[in-house]
């Protein structure tokens, strides 16, 4: 007996992990669960990382350091691989600011076989601070935060994403139907 691995019968069982990367408020987590709720609506196995919940309940204890940023986005790959090669698809709407943690993470999945999507939620700096989803930019702008990422920390952006969205143009469900075309390209979806 062997396991499915791709399609059988037009079924995927394929799972993947599709990394959404992007400034703070770029609409990441919006658009990860829009997805989300399509793909269920499909009867695929998702799970949404979400970067506040896996801070609090995963990587509690560690700070902003470059090297604590680091050290979160390589648990969060480890568990998005873990998910993705057991046939989930694992949406992770994180910022990930730096490219060589993106890219161990990516890395990973390659060496495991596993599918991996990584999409520039490359909504501009001047957007995100007006839609301040969590009022990140007014504490920074405030003095009352400093190392918020893409002002006064960091931001690498990705030089070869497999998808950029510019969420500032389109609708959410825009958005989450450019990331699903990847997938069904793909096979994933």
């Amino acid at each position: 007996m062997t396991a499915p691995s791709t399609n059988q019968e037009n079924h995927v069982t394929t799972g993947a992990t599709v990394w959404l990367t992007g400034l703070p408020s770029a609409g990441k987590t919006t658009i990860a669960h829009e997805l989300a709720a399509r793909l269920r609506e499909q009867g695929r196995p998702t799970e949404v990382l979400d970067g506040d919940e896996i801070r609090e309940f995963l990587s509690a204890g560690l700070g902003f350091s470059r090297d604590d940023r680091h050290t979160n986005v390589q648990r969060i790959g480890f568990v998005a691989e873990l998910l993705a090669r057991n046939g989930v698809l694992a949406l992770v709407p994180v910022i990930a600011p730096y490219a060589d943690s993106r890219e161990a993470v990516r890395a990973r999945h390659e060496a495991n076989g596993t599918p991996y999507v990584e999409v520039h939620v490359a909504t501009p700096v001047e957007v995100c601070s007006v839609r301040d989803v969590k009022g990140l930019y007014a504490k920074q702008t405030a003095g009352e935060l400093s190392g918020l990422t893409g002002v006064d920390d960091p931001y690498e952006e990705p030089e070869k994403p497999d998808l950029r969205i510019e969420s500032q143009h389109q609708t959410v469900q825009e958005s989450a139907a450019a990331v699903h075309a990847v997938l069904s390209e793909r096979g994933l979806a």
